[in-house]
């Protein structure tokens, strides 16, 4: 019996699980359904995608899409099709929001929200604080969360775990990897003198220094220890924090972003001003050069773009009024392959950061490789495609990017999530359709009054 696929993409270079070769891949309904010759004949649909390279789709596991609250910087509209725009298949999309996702209700308003609006697979945490610390495991079980999210030190939002007591509480109730944004609120507040009215924007480094971050990872990594339970640890700017990460590898893995990959204080200050504030800071060359020694040593599991939009006029503001945060989610993927085009990691290297390692880290069932049972999300790029990223370009409502101006070689030409292809060559196709993303099942929860 002849197979028939409802999409073939031929012609491409596909990279698969320890290999990349040249080869079709043949989608039915949601699953790759075979990867080799193809008759393209048998399929109602054929892309050709000669001279291109079909990757696993991309999972970006820090966003803020700003819904609700404050859609006036974003929405779950508007942060997926920027996310489809720059080759994203999936999210995990922060608490932080106003309120915020910090119950089993505001957890189901957001995948309510989410429905037919959001272009990309998606996932939300659930955020951690002293009145939800004791409930957080049972709620980490519930549908479309993606886990616990963790501010040891304040930024956008209210929410704030800032003590240990409060921390060992959340870090003891569940079993699923917590994320943290790790700095130290008692250190941060001791040196707010340093941000006082006047003070340039280069003062945000020095204020939300080294050793702010180091502090708090340190802390964060004695009580990972102490309950047995896996963190991960988000944008870690530091050569200390690095150094520290090397002995719990077992314990905790590591993410880093494009722009702490890529600018650089005080140059990023100079150029961009308040557009390159954000938390924890971007900082010196060395601090930068730790981090791709980091990368290349394989210390660092998975880059998140930690999209954080704000509108221009927020950012105009004066420093310190002006917030923190800028866009990256559409950014990701050029901004990636302009650092593979130079050399600096392989697009197996990549891969294994954007797609096999999230789905490896947080348990995404079907997700993370091109394999055949496998959901059939790709992102197909133009690894000879030399683009300029612009604020035109930038689909997030806060209207652009830190990179603006900036010359890319290497681009997403097309965005496939669960066998449907929703952008190709810079247009989206067909309307929103992003789901839930699944989990592998957690083992059961022990009874009340259990010791185990």
């Amino acid at each position: 019996m002849t197979e028939t696929f409802d999409l073939i993409l031929t012609g491409g270079t596909v990279v698969l699980p320890g290999r990349t070769v040249r080869a079709d891949v043949g989608v039915r309904g949601p699953h790759v359904a075979a990867i080799g010759a193809l008759d393209p004949g048998h399929a109602a649909q054929v892309v050709d995608c000669a001279g291109l390279h079909v990757l696993p789709g991309v999972i970006d596991t820090q966003v803020h899409f700003r819904e609700p609250g404050l859609e006036h910087k974003e929405d779950l509209e508007s942060g997926t099709r920027a996310a489809v725009l720059g080759g994203v298949c999936g999210v995990f999309e922060m608490p932080n929001t106003t309120p915020p996702t910090d119950s089993l209700a505001a957890l189901k308003d957001k995948l309510a929200r989410a429905r037919a609006r959001a272009w990309c697979d998606h996932a939300f945490y659930l955020g951690a604080g002293a009145d939800n610390a004791d409930a957080l495991g049972g709620w980490e079980r519930a549908p479309g969360c993606c886990g616990i999210k963790v501010f040891m030190g304040s930024s956008t939002g209210t929410l704030l775990v800032e003590d240990d007591d409060v921390l060992r509480r959340v870090l003891t109730s569940g079993i699923r990897r917590v994320a943290v944004h790790c700095e130290d609120e008692a250190r941060l507040r001791e040196r707010r003198a340093l941000v006082a009215e006047g003070a340039p924007v280069a003062a945000h480094a020095e204020w939300r220094d080294a050793e702010t971050a180091r502090r708090a990872t340190a802390r964060l990594l004695t009580l990972a220890r102490e309950t047995g339970r896996k963190v991960h640890v988000l944008h870690v700017t530091t050569a200390e924090e690095m150094a520290l990460l090397q002995a719990y590898r077992d314990i905790a893995s590591v993410e880093v972003t494009p722009q702490h990959l890529t600018l650089a204080a005080p140059e990023a200050y100079e150029t961009l001003g308040t557009l390159a504030q954000m938390n924890p800071p971007i900082r010196d060359a060395r601090h930068r050069a730790a981090l791709w020694t980091a990368l290349d040593q394989g210390i660092v599991d998975v880059i998140g773009s930690d999209h954080a939009p704000h509108t221009r006029e927020e950012k105009a503001r004066p420093y310190p009024a002006s917030p923190s945060g800028m866009p990256g989610v559409q950014t990701l993927v050029p901004v990636m392959l302009d650092h593979v085009h130079a050399g600096r990691l392989s697009l197996e290297r990549f891969v294994d950061l954007t797609s096999a390692g999230p789905a490896r880290l947080f348990d995404i069932a079907g997700k993370g490789r091109v394999a055949v049972g496998f959901d059939a999300d790709l992102t197909v790029v133009d690894l000879s495609a030399r683009r300029e990223i612009t604020d035109a370009w930038s689909a997030s409502r806060c209207g652009w990017t830190p990179f603006n101006g900036h010359t890319v070689t290497g681009w997403p030409v097309m965005t496939v999530i669960r066998g449907h292809v929703v952008m190709r060559e810079g247009e989206l196709q067909g309307a929103p359709l992003g789901a839930p993303m699944r989990f592998h099942p957690l083992p059961p929860a022990p009874a009340e009054g259990s010791l185990a």
